[in-house]
Order: C-alpha cells, then sequence, then structure tokens
C-alpha cells in the first residue's frame, strides 16, 4: 500500500520534469526572424546553406545555433588618411550608410562573421584604399576645391571593392576633411597676396578712371573755350562779354553798381564800376 501510494506521489513530479524537457526541445527547435534582420542557420558549427528569412524557423535541438543579423541600413563613420599628388598629407572621416545583402548572408557567416568583424576588417581598411585612390589623382588644393568629385572618385571605389563582400554601400558622405599645417598657412598667405593684388588692381583702376575724368574735363573746358572764340569771332564778342560780366557779378556777390561807363570804342559793351561812399563825394 505505501508502495502505489509513494509512486501517486511522484507522478505530477515525473509530468513536469517531462513537460520541462518538451518545453526545451520545443524552444531549441525553433528560432523567430524578425523584421530586418536574417539569420544562418549553423549545425555542429558548420554554416548551412539558405538564409533564414523573417519568420519562424525550424532547427534540430541541442546541436545547432542561429547567428541573427541585422540587415537594414548600418552607419559606421570611418577615418581615412592619404598623401595627394603633390605628396601633401590629406585625412577624412566618412559616414557611410550600407546594408548586407541577405542574399549572401551565409558566405558572409563563413568569411567574415559578425558585424564588428565586417566593420573592422572589411569596410574600415577598405575605406582607406578607396581614399587613397581618390586623393592621389588631384592634388591637395583640387581635393578642397574639387570636394565633390573627390567623393564621387571615393564612392566608385568603395562600391567596387566591398560589392564582392556581400555590403551594399547606400551612401557616403565626408564628415570632415582636415590638411597639414604647412598648407593651410600657405593658403592663408595665398588669400592674402590674392586680396592685396585685388586692391592694387582697384587703386589701378581708380586712378585711371580719375585720369580720364581730368583728361575729359579739359577736353570740355577746350571745348568750351573753342566755343567762346568761335562766338566773338562771329559776333564781334558783344553779348559773350555782357554774358560773363553779368555772370561773375552774380557768382562774385558783387554790390549793385552804380555807375554805368559805356565806351563807344567797345562797340556798346557796358563796363560797370562800383563807387564807394568816398568815390561820390
Amino acid at each position: 500500500m505505501s508502495v502505489s501510494q509513494g509512486s501517486g506521489n511522484n507522478q505530477p513530479v515525473i509530468i513536469a520534469v517531462i513537460a520541462t524537457v518538451v518545453a526545451v526541445i520545443l524552444a531549441s527547435s525553433f528560432v523567430i526572424i524578425n523584421p530586418g534582420q536574417a539569420g544562418v542557420l549553423s549545425v555542429l558549427g558548420k554554416a548551412q546553406d539558405g538564409v533564414l528569412l523573417e519568420g519562424i524557423h525550424l532547427k534540430p535541438p541541442f546541436v545547432s545555433y542561429v547567428d541573427v543579423y541585422d540587415i537594414t541600413v548600418q552607419k559606421f563613420e570611418v577615418p581615412a588618411e592619404s598623401s595627394t599628388k603633390d605628396l601633401q598629407d590629406l585625412k577624412a572621416r566618412f559616414a557611410i550608410n550600407f546594408r548586407l545583402a541577405p542574399e549572401q548572408m551565409v558566405e558572409i557567416r563563413r568569411k567574415q562573421g559578425s558585424l564588428s568583424n565586417i566593420v573592422s576588417k572589411i569596410i574600415a581598411p577598405q575605406t582607406q584604399e578607396s581614399f587613397k585612390v581618390a586623393a592621389a589623382r588631384r592634388t591637395v588644393e583640387q581635393a578642397i576645391t574639387q570636394r565633390a568629385i573627390l567623393k564621387e572618385d571615393f564612392d566608385d571605389a568603395l562600391a567596387l571593392r566591398l560589392e564582392k563582400y556581400g555590403i551594399e554601400v547606400l551612401d557616403t558622405s565626408v564628415v570632415d576633411l582636415t590638411f597639414s599645417p604647412e598648407f593651410s598657412r600657405a593658403v592663408e598667405e595665398k588669400q592674402i597676396a590674392e586680396q592685396r593684388a585685388q586692391r592694387a588692381v582697384y587703386v589701378a583702376q581708380e586712378a585711371e578712371q580719375q585720369a580720364q575724368a581730368e583728361i575729359n574735363r579739359a577736353k570740355g573746358r577746350a571745348e568750351s573755350q573753342r566755343l567762346i572764340a568761335d562766338t566773338l569771332k562771329a559776333q564781334g564778342g558783344r553779348l559773350v562779354l555782357q554774358k560773363e560780366a553779368i555772370e561773375a557779378w552774380r557768382e562774385g556777390g558783387a554790390q549793385m553798381p552804380r555807375v554805368l561807363v559805356t565806351n563807344g570804342d567797345t562797340g556798346g559793351i557796358p563796363f560797370l564800376f562800383n563807387l564807394d561812399k568816398e568815390d561820390q563825394l
């Protein structure tokens, strides 16, 4: 009687153990891949063909595991440095947007491993090499003034190099571009020299304009004098001299003349005399 009671008491424990084992087996027999992820199944340490995309997938329990990769757009900043065509040091920092090609995830898993390995062992050194290719085609001044072309050459070289690793480059941007202090001083000195040269040209042009203005004024005076001379010849000079006398009187602020004398020898040209009080007396 006691034996049967002992068996009855152990039955719930046995059921619980069996349920636990079944639950563990079931849990290790499935894997869930979320959207934006891809998985690679390895059995006994060997990567299996076929990529596991989003959804639920069966896998052998206990002897297998799944490496899950993020296949959404990734962004990393990678430094690079190189020498330009004129042997100047040029440093840059690139922000690289990329994603792992899902169809090549098994090959990536076999050759590269984790995402951190992909960045440190593939993307970083290939970025460096691609920057060397782009920088060596131009001088440091061209690299600065033709920054868009430099980036285009870099993009082409990097995309070609990473494509064979199953890495798709979506976009790059130049976060920073620096050069040696010696070249920085040379650029500053050149800018100062150019500003001085532009100032010298401006001063020369201004002087030339002033000289031309003086010439034009001299020509104007000469032409005016010629016209006066022609008028004097044509009209005996009376009207012109009268006009000049009146204008001189107005501009000089002279007093109203008190005596008007006309000399018959001058053809009737008036002569104005200002007499003060003593003269009148």
